[in-house]
């Protein structure tokens, strides 16, 4: 399924649960409304995806955040890198948090992603990559 944002570019939906679970072991960042995970896809268009668990309130609670998170994403379109796949996962936060602060807090969570950190705060080396 193809869906075309305001601005124009299209981003493929995630749907199937391998393609979540994929996703859940690329890198990732957070923000106190949602958080971003991200790994290299193969389809042309970057695929996005939604997810927000029972933790975060009843079924109209949840379908708000999942909705906001849409918007975000659709406002943000141009941002997304095609031959990748992100999973945005809502958090309870997200339903009182400015509509234009979460749009700012996800543009800069996918350049935070993409970004090749040389210095790390983890001795290990893997602070924002999971194996």
């Amino acid at each position: 399924m193809t869906v075309v944002p305001q601005g124009g570019r299209s981003l493929r939906r995630l749907t199937k649960r391998s393609e979540f679970l994929r996703a859940a072991r690329g890198n990732r960042a957070g923000r106190p409304s949602f958080a971003l995970q991200v790994v290299g896809g193969t389809g042309e268009l970057p695929g996005v995806g939604f997810t927000v668990t029972k933790q975060n309130g009843n079924s109209p609670e949840r379908n708000r955040i999942k909705r906001r998170l849409r918007a975000a994403a659709g406002a943000c379109a141009a941002a997304f890198r095609p031959q990748h796949d992100y999973v945005l996962v809502g958090r309870r936060d997200a339903l009182k948090t400015p509509f234009g602060d979460m749009v700012k807090d996800l543009a800069k969570l996918i350049e935070r992603v993409h970004t090749d950190k040389t210095t790390t705060h983890r001795a290990d080396g893997h602070r924002n990559k999971r194996q």
